[in-house]
């Protein structure tokens, strides 16, 4: 008896698995219409690639009609607010004023610090005390190669010559204590790897501009995961549970007026993603072609 409990146990949880897998999205879209759960009207979310060379960077009409059907941005931050800077900067500080050339060998510090005043054009003396993901995005610049651009600035842009509103699934405290979860001295370690290994950094952005411009959603949460410039073991702080934070807030601002919903791409898909708890909620979300 016990056996046969057992047995159909494992046959629940399986087709539990594998509805759940269902409703991970597979369709290649950037752009999802969301309806269903008494919404009047539909709301909209985008997956953002938040910095990328100007070449690659592609508005599409249909993008744009689509935000000119809704009544507000919804970015991850509310890039509109006059406030964002200053808080940013009160935030970017380490705890326990913990410093940047005590999470690094003396041998790794002087490097990184040679390689950012010839190659960035800085010292790093200034960001001494800041959590040193900071210091990760200066490095982007040298990935790229290139001037970026912007989704969401482009997407706020738009969004003010439609006199729409402007707000965030967080704040900047919420988004800047992900960066205190996360071992200090494993951002730092990070750092020195980036450096150590630019050329295949850039290959890796090459490998995932070209899934965003296929709208592979899928398979930039994969290549998001795997990477060795990014997650390293810390979806679930940088992706999963920010994910199931923003569904509720999400569903109270669908109710209350129609949204365009701006976030990375990378948040979008998987069986944790954005799509699939929304479809888990009950809504109806479905690819828009552009």
């Amino acid at each position: 008896m016990i056996k046969k409990r057992y047995h159909w146990l494992l046959v629940v949880l399986t087709v539990a698995g594998f509805t759940v897998r269902a409703q991970a999205p597979a369709e290649p879209s950037l752009l999802w219409e969301i309806t269903g759960k008494g919404l009047t009207r539909p709301s909209y979310l985008y997956g953002t690639i938040h910095l990328i060379c100007p070449g690659d960077f592609v508005l599409s009409d249909t993008l744009k009609q689509r935000l000119q059907r809704t009544e507000q941005l919804a970015l991850e931050l509310d890039m509109d607010d006059p406030g964002m800077m200053m808080s940013m900067a009160q935030l970017m500080l380490m705890q326990e004023n913990k410093q940047l050339s005590g999470l690094l060998n003396q041998t790794d510090y002087t490097r990184l610090n040679r390689f950012f005043r010839d190659s960035v054009g800085m010292n790093i003396g200034p960001f001494e005390r800041a959590k040193p993901f900071v210091l990760m995005s200066l490095l982007f610049n040298r990935v790229l190669n290139c001037q970026p651009q912007s989704y969401e600035m482009m997407l706020m842009g738009l969004a003010k010559k439609q006199q729409m509103e402007v707000v965030g699934l967080e704040t900047v405290k919420e988004q800047m204590a992900v960066f205190d979860s996360i071992p200090y001295q494993d951002q730092a370690r990070m750092l020195v790897q980036m450096i150590d290994n630019l050329p295949k950094a850039r290959t890796e952005f090459v490998q995932m501009v070209d899934l965003y411009k296929k709208q592979d959603v899928a398979g930039l949460y994969r290549m998001t995961r795997e990477s060795d410039f990014d997650m390293q073991g810390q979806e679930e702080v940088l992706l999963n549970g920010r994910n199931r934070r923003w569904i509720p807030l999400m569903a109270t601002m669908m109710t209350q007026k129609p949204t365009f919903f701006a976030v990375g791409a990378a948040h979008l898909g998987g069986e944790e993603g954005v799509i699939t708890l929304l479809r888990k909620q009950g809504y109806t979300v479905k690819p828009v072609r552009q």
